[in-house]
């Protein structure tokens, strides 16, 4: 197997970054505007990094499937961004937001990625509040902070409930800046099917416009994908029902590698499943648990009302379990501890699938007028989606899926293993390693956007001669036939089932098997599964209309096709790592306790997967982690 170069920088971990950005190739000011670079996905990552670029004098395209770059995922973020800033004077630094992160992800991401992160965060804070992100203050005007799971310091910056919608709103307005002063043309309702490849190296796209449905190639210097992650192949999820890995997919199959696959961080705290129509799940924001307390009944059946349920037949088992970190434990632990008293029969509901997040004893503490100014927002979301008011009593919660830390393989660069092809954000898998620490998906996809791609590519730009190639290139043609005849295969199928039953099987197989808790049998069941599907999907799927239209069950159509090949290379990826790690558990590789016991000698490495070919197994390479700031041992937050 291939090892993996990271092109990471020598020299010690706090010193890396500075030293890099100084050894990298610069590009003059005025050859600058001689680039055309395309960023595809306008949430956080793409937004900065588009508005970034044009400002340095680059010509950006830029695409979103949405009608507004306004309308990304990014805006569905709720609880906060985490920066280094030390504000409350509680002892972070930039050293310790490091080591959460590489222990929250339990030790399975790089050491200098997640360094460099943690050391721009304190600059993502001042950039956004330079943008007039209205952050929460203090009554003496400072910035406010709470904190998050898998801290012990307060460093979340916060926008009441809505701090996603607002870290866009900023990069929205620097974005459309560069729209206005046409440095930026921006492609929206326009969709990503195909990356193409000139002599080695990425040199555009092909996309389908979703109103039309016109298939068009666009060429530039380098590609950007800023496209988030791919939970929506469990189906119901807290993600946009949009959300795909079709570019980045699709990338994969034109040589990038696809790293950590199996890397599923379900959510703690989502609102519970209620049906079988239901389309998608909703977030509530982790800065809950800051004042809100998780119980169940100690007793099993215990059907009564949660106000007639005394502290005595109560179990807060998450403080009971975890005293240091109690509430605020990581969410892959929170998550597991809910499913595990679920399992039990202590769940609450209807369905028995969920657990109280109670704010009785806050409220008492604070006054409902407290908790109303920090969490209004979400508790009135609550309230219209449920019909029940948590001033009054508890909320419903249970885990779900919510983030991928797998994503495109990139090197320190940001590069994946296309030269000329970058991934930003959650598109790619560098900084969280086996489970994200909540409040970091925001300051990731600002650090990459912001603050490393603006150097980073530049000196990719600098160290390279182009060849004229423009959209009439015979690898574009050849892209484009590629990409109208897998649509006209879907079309003429004409089948008996529809295009969201495919993906509702796809997501049971995968929640059932390849979610919360994995085991050999069941993921050797799950692939089975998936490939029986798979054959099923390309002779019996149904897809009405036709392409040269508006037309979303051939867009769902194509993206499910994504999903299914995707889902195989999760469960690959899950059977390979024989350990339990952060969001991957599998229960084989469990510590007498129930945690999860992770095996450095023989899985202390990224997988990386190559496509092979339609029907051939992928070829796994290995990126070995090595440490030399942190030292490897069980994670405890007891």
């Amino acid at each position: 197997m291939a090892v993996l170069d990271a092109k990471i920088p020598d020299g010690p971990l706090a010193e890396k970054w500075s030293k890099h950005k100084f050894n990298l190739k610069l590009v003059n000011p005025a050859n600058k505007r001689k680039y055309e670079v395309i960023v595809v996905g306008t949430g956080l990552a793409g937004a900065s990094a588009a508005a970034s670029l044009a400002e340095l004098g680059y010509n950006v395209k830029a695409f979103c499937f949405q009608d507004s770059p306004r309308r990304a995922h990014s805006i569905a973020a709720q609880g906060g961004i985490n920066a280094a800033k030390n504000y409350q004077n509680d002892g972070d630094s930039v050293h310790r937001l490091f080591y959460d992160t590489i222990k929250g992800g339990d030790y399975r991401a790089r050491e200098a990625n997640v360094y460099r992160l943690a050391e721009v965060s304190v600059n993502i804070i001042d950039q956004c509040v330079a943008q007039g992100v209205p952050f929460a203050r203090e009554y003496g005007g400072l910035l406010s902070n709470r904190s998050f799971g898998g801290a012990q310091v307060s460093r979340t910056f916060y926008a009441k409930g809505q701090t996603g919608q607002q870290l866009l709103l900023g990069a929205y307005s620097a974005l459309s800046r560069q729209i206005a002063s046409g440095k930026v043309k921006m492609y929206n309702r326009t969709e990503m099917l195909d990356v193409v490849v000139v002599d080695g190296k990425a040199r555009g796209i092909v996309t389908r416009n979703l109103v039309t449905g016109k298939i068009e190639s666009h060429s530039a210097h380098a590609v950007l994908l800023c496209t988030g992650g791919y939970g929506n192949v469990f189906f119901l999820s807290t993600n946009a029902m949009g959300s795909n890995v079709t570019a980045a997919w699709r990338a994969h199959k034109k040589g990038a590698l696809f790293a950590n696959p199996c890397f599923t961080q379900i959510h703690p705290t989502c609102i519970p499943v209620h049906g079988d129509s239901q389309s998608k799940l909703t977030l509530m924001s982790e800065s809950l648990r800051n004042d809100g307390r998780v119980w169940v009944p100690k007793a099993i059946g215990d059907k009564r009302k949660p106000e007639d349920i005394p502290d005595a037949d109560r179990d807060y088992y998450l403080e009971r379990k975890y005293p240091s970190f109690g509430n605020l434990s990581p969410r892959d632990i929170s998550s597991r501890a809910a499913k595990e008293v679920c399992d039990e029969g202590r769940g609450v509901g209807s369905t028995g699938k969920a657990v109280y997040l109670d704010f009785r004893d806050a409220i008492k503490r604070d006054g409902r007028n407290a908790i109303e100014q920090r969490y209004g927002n979400l508790f009135d979301m609550y309230q219209q989606i449920t019909g029940q008011n948590p001033y009054e009593t508890p909320m419903m919660i249970y885990p779900a899926v919510h983030y991928t830390m797998g994503g495109l393989w990139v090197d320190y660069n940001l590069m994946t293993t296309i030269p000329g092809l970058y991934a930003l954000g959650e598109a790619n898998f560098s900084d969280h390693g086996a489970n994200r620490l909540g409040a970091s998906a925001l300051m990731q996809g600002l650090a990459d956007g912001y603050f490393v791609i603006p150097y980073t590519l530049g000196d990719y730009l600098a160290s390279n001669k182009f060849e004229a190639v423009n959209s009439d290139h015979s690898e574009f043609k050849k892209a484009e036939s590629e990409t109208l005849a897998t649509i006209q295969k879907l079309l003429s199928i004409k089948g008996n089932k529809t295009v969201d039953q495919y993906h509702k099987e796809l997501g049971l197989i995968m929640w059932d098997y390849c979610g919360m808790a994995r085991s050999a049998e069941g993921l050797a069941l799950a692939k089975e599964r998936i490939r029986t599907l798979k054959e099923d999907f390309w002779k019996n799927v149904n897809v009405i209309g036709a392409n040269e239209e508006l037309n979303q069950t051939l867009e769902k159509a194509c993206r499910v096709a994504d999903f299914i090949e995707l889902g195989e290379l999760m469960v690959d990826d899950a059977l390979d790592r024989k350990e339990s790690c952060g969001g991957h558990f599998r229960v084989e590789y469990q510590t007498e306790d129930s945690e999860a016991k992770r095996d450095d000698a023989n899985y202390c490495y990224v997988s990386a997967w190559e496509f092979k070919g339609a029907n051939q197994p992928s070829q796994l390479h290995k990126e070995n982690l090595v440490f030399e700031n942190v030292k490897l041992s069980q994670r405890s937050y007891k």
